[in-house]
């Protein structure tokens, strides 16, 4: 017998086994006959059937039956397809297959993974079976073809913006633009892109516009400016630029945005009469600005922890209406801070320089008008002229950098220093204390009574519902709210459930007892600072209809508002 046949079969069997672990692949060999010649143990790894299953001599039905018992098994459709194929239709489907002169495709084998699988049927009939596990590569494929859409869906986005947008890499050349961009100078995409700002203005624009774009490469932090744009074809465009850097580090980028606002402009650098102050892009008619979401919330704008610092001065914190002049040359600073203490519910204006000063003091004297608190920007020309006490009212120094929330918190300190508040403002501050006594106020214009014993809450149920224009008094603890609402008998009550001498529960009985003589009944809504069952039980009883947790929102008052009084939250609303 000569044994070189068998050696030189056992010879290519590891050959082959060798070469699939090289490759990272999987090899079934099947005779005419449909029965394994040579299994790769490699197989294993892709579907976890009994290792006798690989012997040869095993039959390929047997083979695809195991595999489709594993549950791993090439062609299995996504959990939420409808279509679903029995054991025996998978195993004729894929005997079919390997019979087919020569087959290949991406399947899903399980849940997460993807083979590919090669067939071959030669023509002495041996048919091959190669798979290959391809899942990094179809998840980088995926993830191409997202990215890809994403970038399309951007350029989309950023071409129907009105507003010119380019991107510059390091280097300032432009790798992105979109049509509005491409529309001032007249060119085409394909014109711009890989060209820098030298390739398309004058050298003295060129050079301010590198300068700016490498500032903000360098230190991030972004830059802007009003400009005035010559289109190429000789229109003006009158625009806000805004420039930001994005990217990770080592790979930045400038986005430049132009805002054009050519609408509402009326001129740069002053009127032509010289009527208007040079120096910025100035407004024709700020009416056309219709108003819109409101978004600024006072009391988050406030650092708290500084008006806990303060001391005493929530006690005696102004109304709004507060009258308040701002004397700084800086425009920035001026809008910025003028904003927001308009925002704040204080009267608000401004001058700069000395001249506009006087004029203003004396017209505010002659009108009878009191000024409250003037601040002075500490760059202020002939600022060290001004006196400590300006025309009677004190001076607070402020820096054109300085947070708004902290001028407004001086402000408020300054005011709950005063030895006597302005006459006006007085009568409209409607914040009463344990200590102090309750002025009499017409029932008509109290629609809510608030219990609370916390200052900082009382500051907070103060800014909400002035916000939301409603009138309101403030009661220190229980018994002060019950001789309160037989005094002014509110529309809604808001009581705490936790307050001295009086709780909020035995203040709503007395409330309810009460009310029997009368036969009427005011809504009083819980305010709590835990939800526990017995608490909400409690509240019941006492005979209140609602409840609200701390801390309150805005939103969370308004909607009370809108479910027991209907009229005021439509008044509101309005």
């Amino acid at each position: 017998m000569n044994d070189g046949a068998p050696n030189g079969a056992d010879i290519n069997r590891i050959i082959l086994e060798l070469s699939c672990d090289a490759l990272g692949s999987a090899m079934v060999v099947c005779g005419r006959d449909d029965t394994i010649l040579f299994a790769s143990r490699t197989m294993l790894q892709y579907f976890p059937v009994p290792s006798e299953m690989l012997l040869p001599g095993t039959r390929l039905r047997d083979f695809l039956g195991a595999v489709y018992d594993t549950g791993v098994r090439p062609g299995t459709v996504p959990e939420n397809s409808r279509r679903r194929t029995n054991r025996e239709d998978w195993i004729a489907e894929h005997m079919a297959l390997h019979w087919r002169e020569r087959y290949e495709n991406v399947e899903r084998a399980g849940r997460t993974r993807w083979v590919s699988m090669r067939k071959r049927r030669l023509s002495n009939g041996i048919g091959i079976l190669s798979i290959t596990d391809v899942s990094d590569q179809r998840k980088r494929d995926e993830q191409l073809q997202t990215d890809l859409e994403r970038v399309e869906l951007t350029e989309e986005i950023l071409d129907v913006q009105p507003n010119p947008i380019c991107v510059k890499d390091r280097n300032l050349n432009y790798i992105a633009v979109n049509k509005a961009f491409c529309l001032i100078h007249d060119l085409s995409q394909d014109a711009i892109l890989g060209r820098s700002a030298w390739d398309l203005v004058d050298s003295e624009l060129a050079e301010r516009f590198e300068h700016s774009d490498r500032r903000v490469l360098e230190t991030g932090k972004p830059h802007s400016e009003a400009e005035h744009i010559v289109r190429a074809d000789g229109s003006d465009l009158w625009v806000l630029t805004r420039k930001y850097r994005v990217g990770m580090p080592g790979r930045h980028f400038v986005v430049t945005c132009m805002s054009d606002v050519t609408d509402i402009a009326g001129w740069y650098n002053g009127s032509e009469d010289g009527s208007a102050p040079s120096g910025g892009l100035q407004i024709n008619d700020y009416s056309i600005f219709a108003p819109a979401q409101n978004f600024y919330d006072p009391f988050r704008a406030l650092n708290v922890q500084q008006l806990v610092e303060a001391g005493s001065m929530i006690e005696t914190l102004p109304a709004r209406g507060l009258r308040v002049l701002l004397a700084s040359a800086d425009r920035l600073t001026e809008d910025r801070l003028v904003a927001r203490l308009r925002g704040s519910g204080l009267e608000a204006c401004a001058v700069r320089n000395l001249d506009e000063l006087t004029a203003f003091g004396m017209a505010a004297e002659s009108a009878g008008v009191k000024l409250d608190i003037l601040l002075l920007d500490g760059a202020f020309p002939d600022g060290q002229h001004i006196p400590g006490a300006w025309r009677n009212c004190p001076v607070v120094t402020v820096e054109s950098d300085q947070d708004a929330a902290a001028v407004l918190t001086e402000v408020f300190r300054v005011c709950a220093e005063r030895p006597q508040a302005s006459p006006l403002l007085q009568s409209d501050w409607s914040i009463s204390f344990e200590d102090e006594g309750t002025a009499s106020v017409p029932v008509s214009q109290v629609d809510v009574l608030v219990a609370e014993d916390n200052q900082i809450n009382q500051f907070v149920f103060t800014q909400i519902l002035e916000g939301l224009g409603v009138s309101h008094r403030i009661a220190a603890n229980g018994r002060e709210a019950v001789e309160l609402w037989h005094e002014l008998q509110p529309a809604l009550v808001l009581m705490d459930v936790s307050m001295p001498v009086m709780n909020g529960f035995d203040a709503t009985v007395a409330i309810r007892t009460a009310e029997k003589a009368r036969n009427d009944r005011t809504p009083i809504i819980a305010v709590t600072a835990q939800a526990l069952d017995i608490d909400l039980e409690q509240c019941k009883r006492s005979g209140m209809d609602d409840h609200i947790m701390k801390p309150v929102s805005p939103d969370m008052i308004e909607a009370v508002l809108r479910k027991f009084m209907p009229v005021m939250a439509m008044r509101t609303a309005g």
